[in-house]
């Protein structure tokens, strides 16, 4: 016996998130740590230090840029 889904009836744009609703960052400062995360990398002084020179480059967008 099957269940009825109760997204079935819904279109694809009512079950899909906004993207401004997905971003995470709320207007605080963007740390490296942060940028470094979002990327799916270890912290490790490597990578903090290309967090940081992204961050130098691209501002707080760096983060903007890695979430979906």
């Amino acid at each position: 016996m099957s269940t009825p889904q109760p997204d079935a009836s819904r279109s694809s744009e009512e079950r899909c998130t906004p993207d401004n609703v997905l971003h995470a960052r709320t207007g605080t400062d963007v740390s490296p740590e942060d940028v470094v995360l979002a990327a799916g990398r270890d912290i490790t002084p490597r990578n903090l230090e290309w967090a940081r020179h992204k961050i130098e480059t691209e501002g707080p967008a760096a983060l903007d840029k890695l979430l979906p």
